[in-house]
């Protein structure tokens, strides 16, 4: 599957890279946006987001393009060095006008019935300030610490519920009216007719909740990602991942591929997007680190290519993940290096012709493992 990835910097030291992949969805319905520094008065400033569509991409793709502007152009967040509840109060004006423009462009130019998530942060001098609409999701590692994550916005949360129930709705089966998974979401204009109800009564809500923190030398990096990356790892299995992975890989967009590829093997089936930024005090490459992934590898592939010239694919990952390995990425385990097993060098294992074609009913595979044998399968059929 093919993965789209790219990186930047600013002057004020951040790193970041973007990966994004489609998944086994039938259409790509994320988007993200990335603005590692601002320009003009706020030079000092950096913007990244990411957006999670559902029932079509014009929503996301609208606010990726748009609502950067729209927080800019909102008064009160002109406030450059004021209070940060000030900013916060134009964060969130931002997102009801952004919200009320597309419902009035939505009537007009019979736009798609699509929502979007939003999970952002705007990153000054001083703070970072996390933005959340729905359940897309950012987290902050600090001194090998996940010190703060934001919280899914889901409808049976209690708070959430009671706003469901008090515009007339219901929560059935988790969702909203039994049909949609979020309860706070840009668009969704469906769940948004009752013109009489504030924005933020309506049955989906588009208002984000904001929190902002003080920058500290500690803070190695962010991540910010749709739930298809965070239904398949936690938190802190992710934050420890990212971090090993610093100590051995230079190259962030890498990294970033890594993370889809893991949640692809973990059995994510959704459209993946993940935004790594990266400060100052991130892990730096160490050779410690390096001299024992070059020792995991060299066992790994030994463990590969040592018993069979035409070895089971299926049967070798069974007794790598069994083994006590030391050295495993944290939050990854042999599951992080299945590329080592597929790598296209390897074509005793990528060989279609050669691939195992029938699945073993004792080896215990996760969706995306078995969906990796059905691949494979597919291919074989064709040729």
């Amino acid at each position: 599957m093919e993965k789209h990835v790219f990186e930047g910097s600013s002057q004020s030291g951040l790193n970041y890279a973007v990966a994004s992949m489609q998944g086994w969805r039938a259409q790509m319905e994320d988007a993200h946006t990335c603005m590692p520094q601002l320009s003009g008065d706020l030079k000092n400033w950096g913007y990244f987001a990411v957006f999670d569509g559902h029932a079509g991409t014009t929503v996301a793709q609208y606010c990726s393009k748009h609502l950067l502007d729209r927080m800019i152009a909102t008064v009160l967040f002109m406030g450059i060095t004021a209070d940060p509840e000030e900013v916060k109060d134009g964060v969130r004006e931002s997102f009801l006008d952004i919200d009320r423009h597309m419902h009035e462009l939505a009537r007009k130019d019979n736009w798609d019935r699509s929502g979007s998530t939003a999970a952002a942060v705007l990153i000054s001098s001083e703070y970072i300030y996390f933005i959340n609409c729905g359940d897309s999701r950012t987290l902050l590692c600090r001194d090998g610490q996940v010190i703060f994550y934001t919280e899914d916005h889901k409808p049976f949360n209690p708070r959430e519920k009671e706003r469901i129930q008090n515009a007339g709705g219901s929560v059935t089966l988790q969702r909203v009216n039994g049909s949609l998974a979020v309860s706070r979401a840009l668009g969704d204009f469906d769940f948004k007719e009752v013109d009489w109800r504030p924005q933020t009564e309506q049955l989906v809500s588009p208002e984000p909740e904001i929190y902002e923190m003080e920058r500290t030398p500690g803070d190695e990096f962010l991540i910010l990602a749709c739930d298809g990356v965070w239904d398949a790892i936690g938190n802190e299995e992710l934050c420890a991942f990212v971090r090993n992975r610093l100590k051995v890989c230079d190259d962030l967009r890498d990294i970033c591929a890594q993370v889809i590829d893991l949640c692809l093997y973990k059995g994510s089936l959704d459209n993946m997007s993940i935004i790594i930024v990266c400060f100052p005090g991130a892990p730096q490459l160490s050779q410690d680190a390096l001299q024992q992934e070059a020792e995991l590898e060299t066992h790994i592939d030994m463990k590969v290519e040592g018993d069979d010239e035409d070895p089971d694919l299926l049967y070798v990952i069974k007794i790598l993940a069994t083994e006590e390995m030391p050295g495993l990425p944290p939050g990854g385990g042999i599951t992080s290096k299945s590329v080592l097993t597929l790598n296209p060098n390897k074509k005793k294992f990528v060989n279609p012709k050669t691939a195992v074609t029938q699945m073993d009913p004792n080896v215990d595979l996760n969706p995306g493992l078995q969906m990796c044998q059905r691949a494979h399968e597919d291919v074989r059929k064709r040729m």
